[in-house]
């Protein structure tokens, strides 16, 4: 009896296993996701490939359409989750792609992809969004077009082509003014992201539309990658760009483009009105605008007698707060900036930026890249730097 009653207990146990394993002795749920990954591999193929209808044959073709015009040189999946009831499913993935001649390095997007299983075995896609709270991709907006200039690569949504042209435009005249301030030692190439509107800049960065209300253009990037070279993202914001005469245009452009050549150098050390100022800096560099004519609410400020008793600290550059105080933010690092380059020189304003980059925090940074650089203190460069304003604004 108590060799029938094991034997019992072990045929349960099999049948359990079984059960839970399905034949072959995988998990179910692991098939799926060995099935749905070597789906997705397909489909990633057929982007690279240009092949449309083998796009088609892994489920919804909408996307293809989109992005046709987006030439990229990588493209890939990775299942990081499988969630199955019975004939549908949805996935998890990181998607990673590089757009071909601009990015060394790829973008990396959250996707969440609903699935369906077919009579025959097979599963499709059928839908593939932006995973919850994650930043959209430009052709989840709708169909890109795509401009190129000699140092751009501009990409829009619900743009005209002329548009798209005078973006390409101004990045090809920013290009070079930046390598004249900064050097050549960056990859002296931008790519540009033209949505429909406020909104659609948002998706692209995840964020409320309220937080870039009247903000002209942001740049996306990984700071501190030195060599490798990062994918940045100059996107505009095209409700705020339309109310910019040409010289703000120009600026604005010339202004973001300094953040993608400086981006190796940017760390985490880097105190925003250090990268802003230099950003500002560069972007009215050639414009002969006087402090008081680039600086109006800072002006205003000073004749006011309200001089700024220290320099911003980097929650004054928050895009949520006063528009005033954040203006004066940005004006305030720009003539520290200008301070900088007509006292000590505009190439040892380029090497005091590398200093501060090249600590790993933020503690001591300023202090000792102005000590080796400029031979001060934060205490008597602000001083300095206060009665500067004095003498420009007041």
């Amino acid at each position: 009896m108590a060799g029938r009653r094991s034997g019992s207990v072990l045929v349960a146990l099999v049948v359990l296993l079984v059960a839970l394993t399905g034949c072959g002795g995988r998990p179910a749920a692991d098939r799926a996701t060995v099935d749905v990954q070597r789906l997705l591999d397909r489909r990633a193929a057929a982007v690279l490939d240009r092949d449309e209808r083998a796009y088609e044959r892994t489920g919804t073709g909408t996307d293809f359409a989109r992005l046709r015009a987006v030439p990229v040189a990588a493209w890939s999946y990775r299942v990081t989750g499988l969630r199955r009831t019975g004939d549908t499913a949805t996935a998890d993935a990181e998607l990673r792609y590089r757009v071909a001649g601009y990015d060394r390095a790829p973008v990396t997007a959250l996707r969440t992809l609903r699935l369906s299983r077919g009579a025959d075995g097979t599963w499709s896609v059928d839908t593939d969004r932006p995973a919850k709270k994650s930043a959209q991709q430009l052709w989840d907006q709708g169909a890109v077009h795509l401009v190129r200039g000699r140092y751009s690569l501009v990409l829009g949504v619900g743009q005209s082509g002329r548009a798209l042209r005078e973006f390409a435009d101004l990045a090809d005249r920013a290009v070079p003014a930046v390598s004249d301030a900064w050097g050549t030692r960056w990859s002296r190439r931008v790519v540009v992201l033209v949505p429909r509107s406020l909104e659609g800049m948002a998706g692209l960065l995840g964020s409320p539309a309220s937080s870039y209300r009247g903000i002209a253009a942001v740049t996306t990037g990984e700071t501190g990658a030195r060599d490798r070279a990062p994918a940045d993202r100059i996107i505009v914001n095209p409700d705020a760009f339309a109310l910019l005469g040409g010289l703000g245009e120009q600026v604005v452009v010339t202004h973001e483009t300094t953040h993608v050549a400086t981006r190796a150098r940017t760390t985490a050390a880097t105190p925003l009105w250090l990268s802003e100022g230099y950003a500002d800096w560069v972007g009215y560099r050639a414009t002969g605008r006087t402090p008081a004519e680039a600086a109006p609410e800072l002006s205003r400020a000073v004749a006011a007698g309200r001089v700024p008793t220290t320099l911003p600290d980097d929650e004054d550059f928050g895009f949520t707060g006063d528009a005033s105080r954040l203006a004066r933010s940005y004006e305030s690092g720009w003539t520290a900036c200008r301070l900088i380059a007509e006292r000590w020189g505009e190439s040892r304003l380029g090497d005091f930026y590398r200093a501060v980059g090249e600590h790993r925090e933020r503690s001591g940074a300023v202090e000792d890249a102005m000590r080796k650089v400029l031979g001060t203190t934060p205490e008597a460069f602000t001083e300095q730097w206060r009665e500067y304003l004095r003498e420009q604004l007041g």
